[in-house]
């Protein structure tokens, strides 16, 4: 009889976020050990935390799912967007490179600027329109200069049943208004954090043979922010939490915001589907998925 190998270690920043939430609950069937530590325990503007973690980790991979993701907040907090997002990823790919050890590092479909108007590819050239992507964009260079064997992730649109995001700020919203007036004219792909994480995971338990570089994941198919908000409505109402419903669509000029965001999200995918046979689920099935774990959470409180 042959002894079961360990399970994989994976160093993993950003555990607490919504994508770090899913990759934690789904590492065991992937025959991953997650070491996730805490914001508390590692922050990335703190190298020698970082250091720490890492020593006591022993990893074979690190995962770096941590950003600072408040798009609006980074035009005023620069500094320390650039220190998450861009100088965090530069010293952690490079201690991978000392160690030679893969890195999978998450970033954005904030690098471009929406101006385009058929899906980006990975080899678009990066044009970000505020704080957050330039500093997403930022970090991705520092990566590629510092080490070879990395897989970067760009991804859009994302949300989950943890943290805050879209999907469930539009089920806090139908509960306290009559009508909810969302923006109609920015395009994307949602994306499910629960369907991100398996695909993260797969990648990162490959080891020798993974073909190293850059590559784009979101739900398949698109829509806007209104049509986001309409699926998860529908889907509320179809299981009878709301009787109907006012959705007024609404133009990004209507609602200013202090970041730009990119009028056109949509993210090209093959690569990662013909590189790792990736299937896509449809957006829409994540939002009826993900809603539904949420109105079961709410019946268990």
């Amino acid at each position: 009889m042959t002894a079961a190998h360990p399970p994989m270690r994976i160093l993993l920043t950003g555990g607490e976020g919504q994508l770090g939430t899913e990759l934690i609950a789904q590492a065991p069937r992937f025959g991953i050990r997650l070491v996730a530590p805490t914001l508390a325990q590692m922050d990335l503007t703190r190298p020698a935390d970082v250091d720490a973690a890492w020593d006591a980790a022993r990893p074979a991979v690190v995962i770096n799912a941590a950003a600072y993701t408040a798009v609006d907040r980074a035009e005023t907090e620069a500094e320390l967007a650039f220190a998450i997002n861009a100088a965090a990823p530069g010293r952690i790919a490079a201690r991978c490179a000392a160690e030679n050890i893969p890195l999978v590092h998450i970033s954005t479909d904030y690098v471009f600027d929406g101006c385009k108007r058929e899906p980006y590819r990975e080899e678009d050239p990066v044009a970000p329109l505020g704080i957050y992507g330039r500093s997403k964009a930022q970090g991705e260079t520092a990566v590629r200069a510092a080490l070879d064997r990395h897989v970067i992730v760009r991804t859009a649109w994302l949300y989950s049943a943890h943290g805050a995001n879209f999907v469930k700020t539009v089920m806090r919203l139908i509960a306290e208004k009559d009508e909810l007036r969302i923006v109609d004219d920015q395009v994307g792909s949602p994306t499910c954090a629960e369907d991100l994480a398996a695909t993260i995971l797969d990648i990162a338990a490959r080891g020798a043979g993974t073909p190293w570089g850059t590559y784009h994941y979101c739900g398949a198919g698109t829509t806007s922010w209104c049509g986001l908000a309409r699926c998860v409505l529908d889907t509320l109402a179809a299981r009878g939490r709301i009787r109907g419903y006012r959705l007024t669509p609404i133009a990004t000029a209507d609602y200013p915001t202090p970041a730009r965001r990119p009028a056109y999200s949509v993210l090209d995918c093959r690569r990662i589907e013909d590189c790792f046979g990736v299937v896509r689920p449809p957006w829409q099935d994540g939002v009826e998925k993900t809603v539904e774990r949420l109105l079961r959470a709410q019946a268990l409180r």
